[in-house]
């Protein structure tokens, strides 16, 4: 219980950095937003790592690859998904987003030849459908920042399956703060292409806030890794889901429709049936190797 408590709070806490960066598009460009979120979020994230020794780690050879690949997905992930949450509600970006867990499932199988049978698929092939009818491609609400929150979906696949293949001993903490250095030079870089506008106090506080909340967010979602059954807590980032409903309506005044509401529903049910069959496969073969185990005994 501790652990789904940690995850629906670092849900939340994603979900009013997401907030507070949309409110932060009345104020900036969107380049300028990410790199000034970047020095702040880079600054506190070096606090860290100074305090529990990482700051000067150096990265395995074996895994710098890797590094490279998490920070490529990083960058695309943040510059796609703040490009679509600036121009859409963001009840519609977070739901395309929840798809991820079935990207990562599915790509797992792909490129890393992980098992999935073919209740997954099916599960899968479901919540590609509601991503769907949230885009609903064709209809008047339909522009291409509904597919930059889908190309954000597979950047950030691409993030998620680099830190599976990270050595253990790679410290995630360093691993953030060089992400985050990452996506503030890129903001920096492409801010370049924009006309920068002056930082209003408002915009700064916006901004703090922002980097302040998507760390705690990377925290609590790490402490609820480490704390409970993740085959239990997974599922509770689907709160998100509320928080964004509730903060889109009282902030933006923005109302889901039914097929928003609908497509929302299907990921949610997929991605929980897939979180069931993976800890269902999981014991299985746990019960089979403890068997091998008394065998050989």
């Amino acid at each position: 219980m501790r652990g789904a408590a940690f995850m629906t709070i670092s849900v939340a806490a994603f979900v009013v950095n997401d907030t507070t960066m949309k409110l932060v598009a009345d104020h900036l460009s969107i380049f300028q937003a990410i790199f000034l979120r970047g020095i702040f979020t880079s600054l506190l994230l070096a606090g860290f790592c100074l305090y529990k020794g990482h700051l000067l780690y150096r990265i395995p050879k074996g895994d710098r690859g890797l590094v490279c690949l998490r920070l490529i997905g990083e960058v695309g992930g943040a510059i796609f998904y703040l490009s679509a949450l600036f121009h859409m509600p963001i009840a519609n970006a977070t739901a395309i987003l929840q798809a991820l867990p079935l990207a990562v499932t599915l790509a797992a199988a792909i490129f890393l030849s992980e098992a999935v049978g073919w209740r997954r698929y099916l599960a899968i092939t479901a919540g590609f459908i509601g991503v769907l009818m949230i885009v609903r491609p064709g209809s008047d609400g339909f522009n291409e920042f509904s597919i930059y929150a889908i190309v954000a979906v597979f950047f950030i696949v691409l993030r998620d399956l680099s830190t599976r293949r990270l050595s253990v001993g790679v410290p995630s903490l360093f691993v953030s703060l060089l992400t985050s250095v990452a996506v503030m030079v890129v903001g920096a870089i492409l801010s370049m292409t924009m006309e920068w506008r002056p930082v209003t106090v408002e915009a700064g506080g916006l901004l703090a806030m922002a980097s302040v909340f998507v760390i705690f967010g990377y925290l609590f979602s790490i402490m609820a890794m480490r704390v409970g059954d993740i085959s239990f807590t997974s599922p509770f980032r689907y709160t998100i889901l509320i928080w964004a409903i509730l903060l889109g309506f009282f902030v933006f005044g923005d109302i889901p429709d039914q097929w928003t509401i609908l497509g929302s529903i299907i990921i949610v049910g997929s991605g929980v049936y897939t979180f069931y069959r993976e800890r269902n496969l999981f014991r299985q073969m746990n019960k089979k190797a403890d068997a091998r185990t008394m065998g050989e005994g």
